[in-house]
């Protein structure tokens, strides 16, 4: 088994769209209009949906996304309007920044320890 796809929930598809291209730098791979924005990650994929799109009652995600340096992925965010919720230092598995997007839907990115 293997992650094929996360999705987050959200109301304003070009501002969400806008929001994770410019704080993570992703790149749309397919849109739907207001339903639906897809960006390829390697061999998953990270999601936007509209409520019609979405599980029945699904709202929110926590999708983590995986970055070399978290300063630069921290700026990005901010730059982009989202907002820091934290930062965990775990020793040897390294390092996640908790982040919200403008619309308050949490992620995370992720840093692997240096040696």
């Amino acid at each position: 088994m293997r992650l094929r796809s996360v999705y987050t929930v959200i109301g304003d598809m070009d501002a969400a769209e806008r929001f994770y291209s410019a704080a993570l730098g992703l790149s749309p791979a397919f849109r739907d209009g207001a339903r639906w924005c897809q960006f390829r990650l390697g061999e998953t994929s990270f999601a936007l949906s509209s409520a019609e799109e979405a599980a029945p009652g699904a709202s929110g995600s926590v999708p983590v996304f995986e970055a070399e340096g978290l300063d630069e992925a921290a700026a990005r965010v901010e730059a982009a309007g989202g907002t820091l919720l934290g930062r965990r230092d775990m020793g040897a598995h390294g390092i996640v920044l908790s982040c919200a997007d403008p619309e308050g839907n949490p992620f995370q990115i992720f840093a692997r320890a240096t040696a």
